[in-house]
């Protein structure tokens, strides 16, 4: 695979000012630094990640208002900082100096999304190989055949009620609720617990939300469910974190449940629905997978490359100064990886048209942070979409394709309506698992 070349221009931010990086770099930079938040960027992130790579392979930007950070712009510096994580660059909020100094406002969605918690995702060393061991342990209990099993049942119960609605909403009605229900069962969650605990993590990933009061509400839940399998366990994927060996405490069960939930929902919606929308849209994938030339596995491809759902996040942090191919970083700013910007590289070799069925993509990230579960992740939403194709033939969008919004957010990548019509003779009940496709 072709990386980028060697020598983009440098630039050097400053230490002093509110803002980290004092005056603005050297041309080509602009006046400010550009934002990867608000309405503009939801709606064409490309043209920004665009814009910050012409800066560098590295780039300062605005990460929310009056936040900043720095951000990787191509896939060679996403996997220069993926593959030295943590010989060169730390995961621990704790080294995030505004932060530090109360400079980053306590309602901030960035906050929320990057503050110091007990979890694998944000500790190094030693405590990071703890706690991971202990989701990876219990993930690996999953049993898939089952799993599998789980997601059509659910989907076939979606699509049912689906099918009798005026305006049938691949989002709203199914995308959404699948992956909830799913974790639901995996984690042995009662549903009113299960509600609170997704609902609010879908408001952490969407920056317009309270996030602070999100927040609360989403430990309080994790709280619950922890005792609960406490007194009462069974086999679930939160009595296995509670039994494992690393003996996890109340607030590293609450961290633990929050991390693992939070990262298979709302990406996982947004994945079935981005794949969605192309096998709609997109000839070249909609008539081979249904004559079966191409498998959903590859439509997922496309997708992880084209339209990851999570787009920038896995914040990291420098002990000291640090040069990266001419670029000067700061110890102390967030540097933001952006899974989007690097599969969406122009120097890389592999096109659009090569992508699918090419799993070198950096959506399920790499290197020690890698998501310790794509396998279940993939299993969920190949289901997802193949009980779709199954039970739904001949889909469309119900409006045009430009009418279509993004939902809101930094960190992510999806839609917030996925309107379709399709004819309505579609049988209700259950189908076969699997399929031709």
């Amino acid at each position: 695979m072709t990386m980028p070349p060697h020598g983009p221009t440098s630039y050097r931010p400053p230490t002093s000012s509110s803002c980290p990086y004092g005056t603005p770099p050297s041309a080509p930079v602009s006046n400010r630094l550009l934002p990867i938040h608000g309405a503009e960027f939801s709606a064409d992130p490309r043209a920004t990640y665009a814009r910050l790579r012409a800066q560098g392979p590295i780039a300062p930007c605005e990460l929310d208002r009056g936040v900043y950070a720095y951000i990787t712009t191509t896939y060679r510096a996403a996997l220069y900082l993926l593959r030295n994580t943590p010989t060169v660059f730390l995961k621990n909020p704790v080294h995030w100096q505004a932060l530090r100094k109360g400079q980053v406002p306590a309602d901030s969605p960035a906050l929320m999304m990057m503050q110091p918690r007990q979890n694998a995702l944000w500790l190094d060393g030693g405590a990071h190989s703890r706690l991971r061991s202990a989701i990876t342990d219990s993930l690996e209990w999953v049993d898939t055949h089952a799993l599998a099993a789980s997601v059509a049942r659910i989907a076939d119960d979606l699509l049912t009620r689906l099918v009798n609605l005026e305006r049938p909403d691949l989002v709203a009605d199914f995308a959404d609720a699948l992956p909830m229900q799913v974790l639901i069962d995996m984690f042995g969650c009662p549903l009113d617990l299960g509600h609170a605990i997704v609902g609010a993590i879908a408001k952490l990933f969407d920056t317009t939300q309270d996030a602070a009061q999100a927040n609360a509400d989403l430990e309080a839940a994790c709280l619950a469910l922890t005792r609960l399998k406490r007194d009462h366990p069974g086999y679930d994927v939160t009595s296995w974190l509670v039994a494992h060996p690393a003996r996890l405490t109340d607030e590293e069960m609450i961290q633990q449940i929050l991390l693992v939930i939070g990262a298979g929902t709302t990406p996982c919606t947004n994945l079935i629905a981005n794949a969605l929308l192309l096998l709609i849209t997109d000839d070249r994938f909609s008539g081979d997978v249904h004559t079966g030339v191409r498998p959903v596995s590859h439509a997922l491809d496309q997708v992880l490359w084209e339209d990851p759902p999570i787009s920038n996040y896995c914040p990291l942090y420098l002990r000291e100064e640090h040069i990266y191919e001419g670029v000067r970083l700061l110890p102390g700013v967030p540097i933001l990886v952006s899974f989007a910007a690097a599969n969406s590289d122009p120097a890389l070799a592999a096109g659009a048209d090569r992508r699918a069925g090419n799993r070198a993509h950096l959506a399920f990230s790499a290197g020690i942070r890698a998501c310790p579960a794509p396998d279940l992740a993939r299993v969920i939403s190949e289901t997802a979409i193949e009980r779709v194709l199954d039970r739904l033939p001949d889909l469309a969008l119900n409006c045009s394709p430009s009418q279509l919004m993004r939902r809101p957010g930094t960190f992510h990548s999806g839609w917030t309506h996925l309107p379709v019509t399709f004819p309505r003779t579609a049988p209700a009940g259950t189908y076969p698992i699997g399929g031709s496709r």
